[in-house]
């Protein structure tokens, strides 16, 4: 009894600590923000067909849903930027994300498509054109993911990065299972970043990738 007891103690408080780590994360390195535009970028994953596998359905809907109401139709400049290049499928990942938006949810805002990117590094260098104008930046992935592109578009932009605003991209209970998994995998790919970068701090991180 006490060794289910413990197992079952042991099994919550590892959800919790997923949960936690990846609520952490999404609060990272972001302000209040200010204006009406807002550049939404939403990052793809490897996709090895023509079409969304579950991470880049995730990352879509996640994407459309900080666009927030407001700005659906786009007539505030409000847009949604999807980074990815090609795939072993022949499509880019930005074109499988974009015809997922539009065909599967319906998404008929304004789309831009930045499908050069294979790395994380070359998705925030590859979109800072397109965010030039934006009053507001939102980056879309799973927590750690997103808060490692923030990261480098401090290093790159910190005028831009200064723009940076929270996504739709946490959601309690949402993934809960695999939050610990994800957790772990934050941990290491977090690894390149330093310390204040990681915590939110206003101090700037180092200039190398």
């Amino acid at each position: 009894m006490r060794r289910r007891t413990g197992l079952a103690m042991a099994g919550v408080a590892t959800l919790v600590w997923g949960e936690w780590m990846n609520w952490r994360w999404s609060r990272a390195l972001v302000g209040p923000g200010e204006g009406a535009s807002v550049a939404v970028v939403v990052l793809g994953y490897r996709n090895p067909r023509a079409t969304a596998n579950v991470v880049n359905r995730w990352r879509v809907r996640a994407g459309i849903r900080s666009v927030g109401a407001d700005g659906a139709d786009g007539t505030d400049g409000t847009y949604v930027i999807f980074s990815g290049g090609a795939t072993s499928g022949g499509a880019t990942e930005a074109r499988v994300m974009a015809d997922y938006a539009k065909s599967v949810l319906g998404f008929d805002g304004r789309i831009l498509l930045e499908d050069q990117s294979t790395t994380t590094w070359e998705n925030v260098t590859n979109v800072i054109p397109l965010l030039e104008n934006a009053d507001q930046i939102k980056i879309v992935s799973q927590p750690a993911h997103a808060l490692k592109a923030r990261a480098y578009l401090r290093r790159r932009r910190p005028d831009l990065a200064a723009k940076l605003v929270r996504a739709d991209d946490y959601r309690p209970g949402e993934w809960l299972l695999v939050k610990p998994l994800l957790a772990l995998y934050g941990l290491r790919t977090l690894r390149v970043l330093a310390a204040d970068e990681r915590t939110g701090s206003t101090e700037r991180g180092p200039s190398a990738r």
